[in-house]
C-alpha cells in the first residue's frame, strides 16, 4: 500500500503542477517565441524559422538533463 500512496502523491503532484503552470504562464509559447525572435533581431541576430525551431529543441533538450 505505502507504494501505491508515493504514486498517487508523484502523479497528483504533476498534475497540480501543470495545472499551475497553465494558469500561471506569462504567455502562450507561440507568443514567447515572438518576443524571443523580436529580441533577437534587435540585438542584429536574424533567425530563420528551422533555426528557432531547432534552438527551441536544443533548449528543450538541455532542460530535461
Amino acid at each position: 500500500m505505502k507504494n501505491l500512496d508515493i504514486v498517487l502523491a508523484v502523479v497528483g503532484g504533476a498534475l497540480v503542477g501543470a495545472t499551475l503552470g497553465l494558469l500561471f504562464a506569462p504567455k502562450k509559447g507561440e507568443d514567447l517565441r515572438e518576443d524571443i525572435v523580436n529580441y533577437l533581431e534587435s540585438k542584429g541576430i536574424r533567425l530563420k524559422k528551422g533555426k528557432l525551431d531547432k534552438l527551441v529543441a536544443e533548449i528543450e533538450e538541455a532542460a530535461d538533463k
